[in-house]
């Protein structure tokens, strides 16, 4: 297969993958909340005031508890789990061919060099 064919199916299974294993989680609550506004544009003005009524920089306050990071991972997982194991069947196909043509209207991705710095290093 040529190269240009390999980065053409990686790129549309990458978006497919997003769409459906990551995209239409938990991850969808985190972003119905409401937007703080920023006069600034990098929420440098933007505080949160929690229950001891400290005030917290946007940038330094989390935005998940150990839990919700739990249970969202846990999601992912079992859906990137499901999408490998049901990959062949028919009918999960036909799903898929669905979303991608949602997907397909994504942005391309692009080769995460630092990313692939790091989980290639040799280990210790």
């Amino acid at each position: 297969m040529k190269p240009a064919d390999e980065e053409r199916i990686a790129a549309r299974l990458a978006k497919l993958m997003a769409m459906i294993c990551v995209r239409n989680t938990g991850i969808e609550e985190l972003h119905a909340g409401t937007v703080p506004v920023t006069h600034t544009g990098d929420y440098s003005d933007v505080f949160v005031t929690d229950a001891d009524g400290r005030q917290i920089p946007w940038s330094d306050a989390s935005h998940l508890d150990d839990d919700q990071m739990r249970s969202l991972m846990r999601q992912i997982v079992d859906r990137l789990y499901t999408f490998h194991l049901k990959a062949d069947d028919p009918g999960f196909r036909d799903h898929l061919d669905r979303w991608l043509a949602v997907a397909d209207r994504w942005d391309e991705p692009q080769f995460d060099k630092a990313f692939f710095e790091i989980v290639s290093r040799p280990q210790r």
